[in-house]
């Protein structure tokens, strides 16, 4: 299979032609706001299937389903909890995906056998257009090869895909970088399943309380169901193994300068680029700017593959705001080996 880039400002007919894919069962690379996903037919088993064998995607790891209008929520789930309502008022579109109780239009290998399913309206004007094109909602993970860190540009998805989906359309580099946020409304009380682009500060201003799942903060064993992507399994992994040295930015700069090795990266906030001259550096943002940490945070990580680094080391922010997420996704890319100083 030849995997087609497909751009809209170069071809007027380049949604249409991705819509096209869709509706004959193929995967399609789509651009959304947080990260490009992979896209298939949601309501079609066989072209969800699809999605696994390109990504290598364990089978008991949920999809979210991608919605363009909020009344396409109830085409999809017999009972809409209340508080989504206000949720997406607050933020659809955006980075958001809410986990409600599955209607039967949801085939099992989207939702990997549980009653429940994510649904997310994305603010990429092209991920909408192409979900109207095709006239379905799409399920759709990150366009990654699983286990390693997500897409923010139509040439990291070709990099992972190239020859295991049908085409990609472009739509330049993701504005938020990092995945949703993934709220669960199944219980009694909402709970924080992944940190994203809505801050947990954000969700508690719109729901009252909202509890922190487990999984922000440690590995989950191989023999728990989860409800969402990302909350079990190795991910966001570079090749080189990461650990995070965590505390304030200046003492945890000088850690790593104590602890470098030879063939050593480094991740680290913009003031401290030149701590580590013998070292390959690549860069987070500055310290307080976790906007601009979060859209690079998967670009420099993945860049250190096209390096020979053995070891990478790495700074983060702290769980607060938007920082929680950027946090994350690096302590989950080091498998949680974390050191406090």
């Amino acid at each position: 299979m030849k995997t087609s880039i497909l751009s809209p400002g170069r071809d007027e007919n380049a949604v249409q032609t991705a819509a096209a894919l869709l509706k004959q069962g193929e995967v399609v690379g789509m651009p959304t706001e947080t990260v490009y996903g992979l896209a298939a037919n949601a309501l079609d088993g066989r072209a969800v299937a699809k999605i696994f064998r390109a990504k290598g995607r364990p089978q008991d790891n949920p999809l979210i389903v991608h919605i363009a209008d909020f009344d396409q929520i109830f085409d999809l789930c017999p009972a809409v909890p209340p508080q989504a309502a206000a949720l997406a008022a607050a933020f659809w579109p955006g980075p958001l995906t809410m986990i409600v109780p599955k209607g039967d239009r949801i085939p099992q290998e989207v939702s990997c056998g549980l009653d429940t399913v994510g649904i997310r309206l994305p603010a990429h004007p092209l991920a909408r257009a192409l979900i109207r094109a095709a006239g379905v909602p799409l399920a759709a993970p990150s366009a990654n090869t699983s286990g390693r860190p997500s897409t923010t540009t139509a040439e990291h998805v070709l990099r992972d895909m190239d020859g295991k989906i049908a085409a990609i359309l472009d739509g330049g580099a993701c504005g938020v970088g990092v995945e949703s946020t993934v709220v669960s409304l199944a219980g009694d009380t909402p709970r924080l399943l992944r940190p994203g682009g809505v801050t947990l500060e954000q969700l508690r201003a719109v729901l009252g309380t909202v509890e922190v799942d487990r999984a922000l903060y440690e590995t989950i064993g191989a023999d728990v169901q989860v409800s969402a992507p990302g909350m079990k399994y190795r991910h966001y992994a570079p090749k080189a193994p990461v650990t995070v040295v965590r505390g304030d930015p200046q003492r945890t700069a000088a850690y790593i300068r104590a602890h470098i090795g030879s063939a050593t990266g480094v991740l680290c906030f913009d003031e401290y680029r030149d701590w580590f001259p013998t070292c390959t550096v690549a860069c987070l943002g500055a310290q307080d700017d976790l906007a601009a940490q979060a859209r690079v945070v998967f670009d420099r990580l993945r860049a250190f593959d096209e390096t020979s680094v053995a070891q990478i080391w790495a700074q983060c922010p702290p769980d607060e705001g938007l920082g929680l997420a950027v946090a994350n996704r690096i302590k989950k890319a080091a498998g949680f080996r974390i050191i406090e100083v």
